[in-house]
């Protein structure tokens, strides 16, 4: 077997038959032209036959040089193409979410997680809402408010819908709940420590209620929906979020109101760098996830 020709020739050839030039060539490889004349004699003599024909204002490929030029970019096309493709699947996104869309965000992660192992995501939850990516080293992070300003690329998910949540066994119990003034006879959970959500809720269902204050607070909403979700009392919850909840009967919706607020969620992240293959395909899933509830 005769021995392949140097990889360094081979790109000097390919850079060289696209510009037709040995003094373009050398300009666009960051070398002299004469370095680019002596790989080009070295790979004709490894060869056994000229690639180009020398004219007075520049190159021509020979028969065999036209013979040659697909098969080096085909190559050559092979190996970006192995660079990009295996650096991609070695990158472990990070992303950043706070622990109120875990709900929605977990079960879909983990189905990402079987369909495309070779693009593995790394999750950092937080009780807090907002990224800095100039202090945090993460690739994308979900935000919840109003949509970002354009210093971030965003993707929109979903907007807040606050609706009523209970479990069935509650909403089936002695205490009648079947408008919006019973729940003056029912504890109240908060998802926060303040009562805006339940505050925001009942003036859409024009009601007023004197046992707000009275109800139990909790620092995320995911407790508030464990406690509901358990007979505990009735919770004000984000329909975008509790789809899987709902759809497993761990929660049932008493009223139909669903109220927005304004607020959001948005997978957010820095505009520089560009985003990489494997995320903007993860960013484009979440969104076709998001759409589809």
């Amino acid at each position: 077997m005769k021995r392949l020709p140097p990889l360094p020739a081979l790109h000097t050839f390919l850079i060289t038959a696209q510009c037709c030039s040995f003094t373009r060539a050398a300009e666009h490889l960051h070398i002299t032209q004469g370095a680019v004349s002596r790989q080009i004699a070295g790979l004709e003599a490894h060869l056994g036959y000229t690639l180009f024909q020398r004219h007075a204002r520049g190159l021509s490929l020979t028969a065999e040089g036209q013979a040659w030029l697909p098969r080096v970019q085909q190559v050559f096309g092979l190996i970006d193409e192995a660079v990009q493709q295996i650096g991609e699947k070695r990158q472990v996104l990070q992303l950043k979410a706070p622990t109120c869309v875990l709900r929605w965000l977990l079960p879909r992660l983990v189905q990402w997680q079987k369909e495309r192992p070779d693009v593995p995501v790394a999750l950092t939850t937080t009780i807090r809402h907002g990224v800095d990516f100039q202090r945090e080293t993460f690739d994308a992070a979900v935000v919840y408010g109003p949509p970002p300003d354009a210093s971030l690329g965003s993707v929109h998910l979903f907007d807040e819908q606050l609706t009523p949540v209970c479990s069935r066994p509650y909403l089936e119990g002695p205490v009648p709940l079947r408008s919006a003034a019973d729940l003056q006879q029912h504890l109240l959970l908060h998802p926060t420590t303040d009562e805006r959500d339940w505050n925001t809720w009942l003036d859409a269902a024009q009601v007023k209620l004197t046992n707000i204050s009275k109800g139990q607070h909790f620092e995320t909403l995911d407790l508030a929906m464990s406690m509901a979700s358990q007979g505990m009392g009735v919770a004000i919850g984000d329909w975008s979020l509790i789809g899987e909840d709902l759809n497993a009967g761990r929660l049932v919706m008493p009223f139909e109101l669903k109220v927005r607020t304004g607020m959001g969620y948005h997978l957010v992240y820095p505009r520089k760098p560009q985003a990489s293959g494997p995320l903007q395909k993860l960013m484009g899933w979440l969104a076709e996830q998001a759409q589809a509830r």
